[in-house]
């Protein structure tokens, strides 16, 4: 009988550990690329460094938003591999689109 109750509460135990092992990780933490400041980039994006998380913010004052995840490539540093890896906590927000050109009135004679 004991060693029923042994066999029992090592089972027990067992399932215990391996469903939190398999318990489901949190999701990562989203940065807006456009709005975070070099240190909230460095801290968030793997593989991204202080001087990497500069540039990000160098390129996007030079060169206004991103539009895409993908537009993070662009900076120097920054290859596809990396884009890929942060593809979960990559956001760029709602990207204002350039306002249209004013439209022509008709000539009056």
């Amino acid at each position: 009988m004991s060693s029923i109750r042994n066999l029992v509460h090592t089972l027990i135990l067992a399932l215990c550990f391996s469903s939190a092992a398999m318990a489901v990780t949190p999701p990562a933490q989203q940065v807006n690329i456009n709005t975070a400041d070099a240190a909230t980039l460095d801290r968030l994006l793997d593989g991204v460094g202080p001087t990497k998380a500069q540039a990000i913010v160098d390129y996007r004052k030079a060169n206004g938003a991103f539009r895409s995840p993908a537009d993070l490539a662009k900076v120097k540093g920054i290859g596809p591999a990396t884009v890929q890896r942060n593809a979960a906590r990559i956001s760029v927000g709602a990207v204002k689109a350039k306002p249209a050109a004013p439209a022509k009135k008709p000539a009056t004679r």
